[in-house]
């Protein structure tokens, strides 16, 4: 090494958060019944809201822990809890308020975020036309729930939403992503862990996921 030089320093890395497909026999079998053509909107509905809650089980697996001194019948004990403020979900409008049902009901006291997003036909852009969130976000998770994760573009999106309204940490979950959107999501948000029951082919010409499961929110709620 030549004297009196100091080597230059590298550029610190961005930490890229993993993807994680949730392999599970019952969200396998369930997201098959999800994507096939003849089920109806009221089957579609409880197998949304049952993969919400298989889904969030996975994603809250990393939580961090605090403790609380609680009584049992028998003896006084140092026992786990979630560390922090309430959790928030936050559904992508309209199809992540099937997931999000389904994560209420292991999360019943998370706090619910609602945020209205809509894909520009011609740019495939997102577009916002509602957000409300709870308050001191600052000391909250949030695990945002959308479905499909297409194009990424709502996804970022939302991740951005979030991360802007100061959330303490952010998650994605969603059931079946393209490889495209994945790339996107990464790109903007690389600390972002990403949970999905399938990665399919890719999209086709109109930016659906093949095979994907169709319109999640057409399916939902009846409009197709």
């Amino acid at each position: 090494m030549t004297r009196g030089r100091t080597p230059a320093r590298r550029p610190a890395r961005s930490r890229v958060a993993p993807v994680t497909v949730v392999r599970h026999p019952l969200v396998q079998h369930k997201l098959t019944l999800l994507r096939d053509r003849a089920t109806g909107v009221s089957e579609f509905r409880t197998l949304l809201r049952e993969l919400g809650m298989l889904m969030v089980y996975e994603a809250c697996r990393d939580l961090p822990l605090g403790r609380r001194r609680i009584r049992t019948p028998l003896a006084p004990m140092d026992a786990p809890v979630l560390d922090g403020k309430k959790l928030v979900l936050v559904p992508v409008l309209r199809a992540g308020l099937g997931l999000a049902e389904g994560m209420q009901a292991l999360l019943p006291a998370a706090r619910v975020a609602h945020l209205g997003l809509y894909r520009d036909p011609r740019t495939l852009t997102a577009v916002e036309y509602y957000f409300k969130a709870p308050r001191q976000m600052a000391r909250r998770h949030a695990i945002v729930a959308d479905p499909m994760l297409a194009t990424g573009h709502s996804a970022a999106a939302a991740l951005s939403r979030i991360r802007e309204a100061g959330a303490r940490s952010v998650r994605f979950v969603c059931l079946v992503a393209a490889p495209e959107g994945l790339a996107h999501v990464r790109r903007r948000h690389p600390g972002v862990p990403i949970y999905t029951a399938a990665i399919d082919e890719g999209l086709n010409a109109h930016a659906y996921i093949v095979p994907g499961l169709g319109d999640a929110g057409d399916r939902l709620f009846g409009t197709r």
